[in-house]
C-alpha cells in the first residue's frame, strides 16, 4: 500500500506541476541569451558564416540536407534577402525569449532561427552550437516562462485584476497580439511549406504545423473553457511535456560529462596528466599568451587541472543524489567552464555549458537570487527601494535565508 501511495503521489505531482520553475528560466535565459550574443558579434561575418558570401555555398547545403534528411529554413530561398529575414528573426526570437515575452512562441521562433542558421553550414562552430542545437529542441516542451519572464508578470497582473491570485482565463479573453501573431506565423510557415525545395525536412514541417494547431487549441480552451476539462487536459499534458523535456536536458548533461570523461580516461595524455599543456600551446586557443605560457610553465597546476577535469566530469552524474557533493562539483565546473573562456578563449562554448549546468542548481539559491536582482532593480526605479515593484517569487526569494543556499 505505502508503495501504490507513493507511486500515485508521485505520477500526481509530475501531471499535476511542471517541475523546476527556476531552473527552466535559467536554461532559457542562459541559451537564448548564450545565442543572441554570439549572433550579435558574427553580426558583420554572417554572410561569410551562414549566408550567400560563404565558402559553402547554398548548392552545397541543399545536397548535403537533402542527403541528411536536416531542417533550414534557408533552403526555402537562397536570395540574400531571405537570409537577412531569418537571421533578424533568430537575433530577436532570442531577445524575446530572454525576456520571456510570449515563450511558447518564441521557443519555437528560436528553435527555427538555431536550426537554420547551424544547418546550413554545418562545419561552423564547436561543441557550443552542438549543446544550443539539442536544447533549443529540447526548450520547445518546456513550461520555461513560469518565472522570470514578461508572461509571468502578465499572467500576474491578469489574475488580479480579476481579483484571484491564479490565472482564470482574463488575460486570454483580452489578448489580441497572441491570435495576430499566431495567424502571420501560420501565413509564413504554409509559404515555406509549400516552396521548400528540400522536401526532406517533412518531420520538422511536421512539428510545426502540430505545435502551430495545438497553440490554437490552448487558446480557445482558455477563451472558451478556462476552468473547464479540456483546459485541464490541456494544462496536464504540458505539465508532463515540460518534466518530460526537464528530465530530457537533466540526462543531456549528465551524457555530455560521462562521455567526455570516459573518453579522456583512455587517452595517454590525460592519463599522464599533461594534457592541458598542450592546448594553452597553441597560438589559436592563447587569447592571452602570457597567462598560457606561465600555467603552461608549471607542471604541477597544469597536472591538477588535467585530473581535475577528468574526475568532476567522470563523478558529477554519481553525485546527483547527494546535493551537498553535487553543489561543490556543480561550482568546480562551472569555474572550469569560466577559466576555458578565459584561457583558451571559447566563450560561447563555455556560456552553453553554464546554461546547461544551471537545471541542476537549487531553487533556494535561484529565488534568493531573484530577490537579489529584484531588490537592485527596483533601486532604480522612480520611487524604488521598497520592493514594492518586484515579483512575488523575486520577494519570496529575497527572504531565503543563506543557510537554504545548498538546499
Amino acid at each position: 500500500m505505502n508503495a501504490t501511495a507513493t507511486a500515485a503521489r508521485a505520477v500526481h505531482r509530475v501531471s499535476s506541476t511542471a517541475l523546476g520553475p527556476y531552473q527552466s528560466a535559467v536554461v532559457r535565459i542562459g541559451f537564448a541569451g548564450t545565442w543572441l550574443f554570439y549572433l550579435l558579434r558574427e553580426l558583420p561575418n554572417r554572410r561569410e558564416l551562414y549566408g550567400p558570401d560563404g565558402p559553402w555555398s547554398w548548392d552545397l547545403a541543399r545536397r548535403l540536407i537533402a542527403g541528411n534528411g536536416a531542417f533550414s529554413g534557408l533552403m526555402w530561398s537562397d536570395s540574400t534577402l531571405w537570409f537577412e529575414i531569418v537571421y533578424g528573426v533568430a537575433v530577436l526570437s532570442s531577445l524575446l525569449l530572454v525576456l520571456g515575452w510570449r515563450t511558447r512562441t518564441m521557443s519555437v521562433v528560436f528553435m527555427f532561427g538555431v536550426l537554420s542558421l547551424q544547418n546550413r553550414s554545418i562545419f561552423v562552430g564547436d561543441g557550443g552550437d552542438n549543446v544550443i542545437h539539442l536544447m533549443s529542441i529540447y526548450l520547445v516542451l518546456t513550461r520555461c516562462g513560469q518565472v522570470w519572464s514578461l508572461d509571468a508578470r502578465r499572467a500576474a497582473r491578469a489574475g488580479a485584476e480579476d481579483g484571484a491570485g491564479t490565472r482564470t482565463g482574463a488575460e486570454d479573453r483580452t489578448d489580441r497580439v497572441g491570435p495576430v501573431l499566431w495567424a502571420v506565423l501560420g501565413a509564413l510557415l504554409f509559404v515555406g511549406s509549400v516552396t521548400d525545395q528540400v522536401h526532406f525536412a517533412v518531420w520538422m514541417l511536421i512539428l510545426l504545423w502540430g505545435l502551430w494547431v495545438c497553440q490554437a487549441l490552448w487558446w480557445a480552451a482558455n477563451r472558451f473553457s478556462p476552468g473547464g476539462e479540456p483546459r485541464a487536459l490541456l494544462d496536464v499534458l504540458a505539465n508532463l511535456l515540460h518534466n518530460a523535456g526537464l528530465a530530457v536536458i537533466m540526462a543531456e548533461v549528465c551524457l555530455v560529462y560521462a562521455t567526455a570523461g570516459w573518453y579522456k580516461i583512455q587517452g595517454s595524455r590525460w592519463e599522464d596528466g599533461t594534457a592541458l599543456y598542450y592546448p594553452l600551446k597553441l597560438d589559436y586557443f592563447a587569447p592571452w599568451p602570457a597567462l598560457s605560457d606561465i600555467l603552461a610553465a608549471n607542471g604541477v597546476i597544469v597536472m591538477i587541472l588535467t585530473y581535475g577535469t577528468v574526475i568532476v566530469q567522470v563523478a558529477f552524474p554519481f553525485t546527483l543524489f547527494n546535493r551537498r557533493v553535487k553543489n561543490v562539483l556543480l561550482v568546480s565546473m562551472m569555474l572550469e567552464h569560466a577559466g576555458i573562456a578565459v584561457l583558451l578563449g571559447l566563450p560561447f562554448l563555455s556560456l552553453a555549458m553554464i546554461a546547461a549546468d544551471a537545471v541542476f542548481l537549487p531553487t533556494a539559491f535561484l529565488r534568493w537570487l531573484g530577490g537579489r536582482i529584484g531588490r537592485v532593480r527596483d533601486r532604480f526605479r522612480p520611487g524604488g527601494g521598497s520592493g514594492a515593484g518586484a515579483l512575488p517569487e523575486q520577494r519570496r526569494g529575497g527572504q531565503e535565508e543563506a543557510r537554504t543556499l545548498v538546499g
